[in-house]
């Protein structure tokens, strides 16, 4: 029977990945709990319609779908934002305002695999619902950037694009765009980092004909500060801005300022965002966006709610795990293993006491192995060195009788004999 190899633009996680994985999960969680967020999920599949109806053509065109024995439409979700909104609009007078969650979901998108672009992956959400004001805004912001600058990564490293997209749609209909043309132009500026010049161009003048108005978004598309736009925008804009410029304040002020600045291409692909918007890349645009998200203050009413002001962003694993392969930032990663417990001569005697042994450390908390196969010292070792164990304790018959061990230090080589009774009585004592 031939091999049967994993889905394409899907991942395998032995036991080294997982470690990986383990390690950017614990790390989002430890941030997001210190910010006061608590965590939430979802089912993996929901309603088919639940997608469609608010999340646009992007999410819409790479959903896995199917129907169930039932003739139920139903899809394997792609984003978590949607089943946020589902869930809060279920329970919305008992929860506590502002409501501030996070959760780490596994997501499906039928999609071309790329470099930082899987069909699988997963993704850290943070949400704040139930606040309009800035405050909101800007600590979700602060917490995306709380997580990169705990593993490493600098603002010589990563830097986060913020713009608004109130703020955009006010400007490009004081330029004359209707308001049916503005989901075409937060679509050719979403795509514009990530497309050739010349070809955005021909874009450009494919999806805007007239003229006058290709120009004005050509403008608009050029305008790299936030005193340049306020001297582009008339009058009439400018209440716009101050949102905009009070989230640049209050992230001076938290810190983080020298993290982010002002890109106004940023719209963000999904149809739901009603203000401000952001993307987290790393400095050298190499690599896709890290991370993005903003504000989406009607998506609950779409949903059949209460209309509820929400922001949030999401962060995939994928680009951000390459990014910290390419900074050298993750840890060597040991396998977990405390003590691998050796019989130096295996017979009944020692057999019994091996095993009492590792019953006591686990029973402490301490990870304690053992070879099954009953073979000599010298195979013993390695396989305690194969395994990458701490410490290998071994088990003699000299000194059994004595109620003594052996300890050995496999990362340093050293050892020493100590009484059994210490040792399992202060096992962490000896195993600093």
């Amino acid at each position: 029977m031939a091999k049967v190899p994993p889905v394409k633009g899907t991942r395998d996680f032995y036991p080294e990945q997982m470690n990986v994985r383990n390690w950017i999960f614990d790390g989002w969680r430890s941030v997001s709990r210190r910010n006061g967020f608590v965590e939430y999920d979802s089912p993996i599949f929901e309603y088919l319609q639940l997608y469609t109806q608010k999340s646009g053509e992007e999410i819409a065109g790479q959903l896995f779908s199917l129907t169930d024995r039932g003739g139920r439409d139903l899809a394997i979700r792609p984003e978590t934002t949607p089943a946020l909104a589902r869930m809060v609009n279920q329970k919305i007078n008992s929860l506590a305002r502002p409501i501030k969650w996070f959760s780490i979901s596994r997501l499906c998108r039928a999609e071309r695999p790329q470099k930082g672009r899987l069909r699988e992956f997963f993704q850290w959400n943070i949400d704040i619902i139930g606040s309009d004001s800035e405050y909101a805004d800007a600590d979700c912001i602060y917490t995306a950037v709380d997580y990169l600058r705990s593993v490493g990564l600098t603002s010589g490293d990563i830097v986060v694009k913020i713009s608004s997209r109130s703020m955009l749609a006010e400007l490009l209909k004081s330029q004359g765009f209707a308001e049916d043309q503005l989901a075409t132009v937060y679509t050719l500026l979403d795509k514009r980092p990530k497309l050739p010049e010349d070809t955005f161009t021909a874009l450009a003048e494919e999806q805007i004909p007239d003229t006058q108005l290709r120009e004005k978004l050509m403008q608009i598309a050029g305008i790299a500060t936030i005193d340049e736009l306020m001297a582009f925008a008339p009058d009439s804009v400018r209440d716009s801005v101050e949102p905009l410029e009070r989230v640049f304040s209050l992230l001076d002020n938290m810190g983080v300022g020298e993290y982010c600045t002002f890109d106004i291409n940023i719209v963000r692909g999904l149809a739901y965002y009603t203000g401000i918007v952001f993307e987290i890349f790393d400095r050298n645009a190499q690599l896709r966006a890290v991370g993005g998200g903003g504000r989406y203050d009607n998506l609950l009413a779409g949903m059949g709610g209460q209309q509820v002001a929400a922001t949030g962003f999401g962060m995939g694993d994928v680009v951000l795990e390459i990014l910290l392969q390419e900074k050298n930032i993750i840890p060597q990663i040991q396998s977990g293993i405390d003590v691998f417990v050796i019989e130096a001569a295996p017979n009944s005697e020692s057999e019994a006491k091996l095993l009492q042994i590792v019953n006591a450390l686990r029973s402490k908390g301490i990870t304690a192995v053992f070879d099954y196969r009953r073979v000599g010292l010298g195979k013993q070792l390695k396989q305690a060195s194969t395994l990458k164990a701490r410490f290998a304790l071994i088990v003699g018959e000299e000194t059994l009788e004595q109620e003594r061990i052996t300890l050995k230090n496999m990362n340093q080589g050293s050892q020493i004999e100590i009484p059994l009774t210490d040792f399992l009585t202060q096992p962490e004592r000896y195993l600093s």
